[in-house]
């Protein structure tokens, strides 16, 4: 009898599909084959369904496989998958991150032999995963986990409970995690968690997330180009700030998680700032780097959101200077406070959701436009299409070598990129 290797499939955050890449290695390890991996997202209820949706493809096309479901899905509701009939083993976080999860697997009967639910208590938590790997991301530019989890609260969010606590990788990990990815060739490290700003409370001495980035630029002098995925603003502390500002190395491109620029709105969030401290930030750290470019996630209709608060968060983009936006259109995740508080019309939140990326798109075409006969270095990714450093897409019409930094001169734009020669 062959056998086929097995199938992965990836839904929601960059952590995630960190993770992925981390079990197909300890699958490949453990020797498992004739398997399906879904790595769920928890996010929205519009994740999860899709999540079922590719469940129920996969297992058609692929009947005699075995069918795993993990991820932040499968730790907050593992019931919701075990009831599907597709589904052979539904498997936690935690464990999925374990090589004696995957040995255990790769044998022939376990699944059947076992319970149909293995998942433990993921606030139970106190380290990140062990299993690192070394170049997931194209190759040009890798990703490397450097925190997990969340200590946080928000009214809307259901990733503690999928995620657990904050935990930190030690510098030291990191650090040479990175050294190795450089000395493979990599011209770029993105820093990824769920929390990124937490960094380090859990560490001996609570380190922050600036002493690490000091740290990485000090430790690996080679290394081109950092990049922070995203942060908390108003949890950005002194060395970050001073790193933003100083070091031509960290790319001046920050995702802010912001959500919402009404303050009413935020604090029934329970986010940590208001929308004076994102303005602020912005102003702030716009004058110490000059060529630095926002991007955010917002959310549309929010419970008790009314058409005021919507104009404050509408405002927001102008405010602050966003370019790159994620808009969300709130989707209520059952066992969240959020999720009891009067909801806003669903039509509503979809006209709210257009507007917002309607201004986002404004805003993008007015980056390109800015850039025209400007001098950029950008990373290759693929042989016609690079990134400047604020994250910007340049198409080129002849063909480039992947991975290589070079300096181009922008000579036009289309809808979404810049034009390079």
């Amino acid at each position: 009898m062959t056998t086929k290797p097995p199938i992965f499939a990836t839904f929601g955050c960059r952590l995630n599909a960190y993770e992925t890449e981390a079990m197909r290695e300890l699958g490949a390890e453990a020797g498992l084959d004739d398997a399906i991996v879904i790595n769920t997202c928890a996010v929205t209820s519009e994740a999860v369904r899709s999540a079922k949706q590719r469940i129920r493809k996969l297992r058609r096309e692929n009947p005699d496989a075995r069918m795993i479901v993990t991820g932040c899905a499968a730790q907050t509701e593992p019931k919701t998958f075990a009831d599907m009939a597709e589904v052979d083993l539904v498997l936690g976080n935690l464990e999925k991150m374990q090589g004696d999860t995957w040995n255990a697997l790769a044998k022939p009967n376990f699944i059947g032999e076992t319970e149909k639910i293995m998942v433990n208590d993921i606030m139970a938590a106190t380290e990140t995963a062990g299993h690192l790997i070394d170049g997931f991301g194209t190759r040009a530019r890798a990703y490397v986990q450097v925190q997990n989890g969340c200590d946080h609260r928000c009214t809307f969010c259901i990733i503690p409970y999928g995620r657990g606590n904050s935990r930190s990788v030690p510098a030291g990990v990191v650090v040479e995690q990175i050294q190795r990815l450089v000395d493979k060739g990599f011209n770029e490290i993105v820093l990824t968690g769920v929390d990124m700003t937490s960094w380090g409370a859990d560490l001996p001495a609570g380190p922050k997330l600036g002493d690490l980035v000091q740290r990485i630029l000090r430790l690996v002098p080679d290394l081109p180009r950092l990049r922070i995925s995203s942060i908390d603003s108003i949890e950005a502390d002194p060395a970050l700030i001073d790193a933003i500002a100083s070091e031509h190395r960290l790319m001046p491109h920050l995702h802010l998680s912001l959500q919402a620029g009404d303050n009413m709105i935020l604090k029934r969030m329970k986010r940590r700032h208001n929308r004076e401290d994102a303005i602020q930030f912005c102003e702030d750290m716009r004058k110490a780097r000059p060529d630095i470019i926002y991007g955010a996630d917002i959310i549309a209709g929010f419970p008790t959101e009314t058409d005021e608060m919507f104009e404050n968060s509408l405002r927001l983009i102008e405010d602050c200077g966003l370019t790159w936006l994620h808009i969300f259109p709130y989707s209520a995740r059952e066992g969240t406070p959020a999720a009891r508080m009067p909801a806003v019309n669903g039509a509503i939140i979809k006209e709210r959701a257009a507007r917002l990326r309607k201004a986002g798109e404004a805003r993008v075409q007015n980056h390109l436009q800015s850039q025209l006969g400007t001098q950029h270095s950008i990373l290759i990714e693929n042989a016609h299409m690079g990134r400047t450093e604020t994250f910007t897409e340049v198409q080129f019409d002849s063909p480039q070598e992947v991975g290589k930094i070079i300096t181009a001169t922008i000579t036009g734009q289309n809808d979404k990129q810049l034009l390079a020669s």
